[in-house]
């Protein structure tokens, strides 16, 4: 057998299901991103509006902002192929930097 033989017997792969789960788990963390947002918003808005209540806010939506934009990217880029790309470094950096950050704020607003 030739090396172009065994390389063309070689069937395609069957994704399966996995891409949905994929998908699906992307969607679940990204709603829970969204839950501890807003509960970090209201916590804010609870005391009285002063600046640092409304800088909380405002980095709190855009650390939220970024995180549904690497999610987005990551759900379509596993929906567009049989075999999609691993995540970039900078990808996984920036999901990893706005998760560290929505705790960050959650515990600077409780404590």
């Amino acid at each position: 057998m030739t090396a172009s033989a065994t390389a063309s017997s070689v069937p395609a792969r069957d994704p399966g299901l996995q891409p949905e789960r994929t998908r699906l788990a992307w969607r679940r963390t990204t709603l829970s991103c969204t839950v501890v947002a807003v509960l970090a918003g209201r916590q804010a808005a609870v005391e009285q509006f002063t600046v640092a209540s409304v800088v909380a806010m405002a980095l709190t939506a855009f650390v939220w902002l970024g995180f549904l934009g690497v999610a987005h990217r990551r759900m379509r880029a596993v929906g567009s192929s049989p075999r999609p790309e691993p995540m970039s470094v900078r990808a996984a950096m920036t999901a990893v930097a706005c998760t560290v950050a929505l705790a960050g704020f959650a515990v600077a607003m409780v404590g």
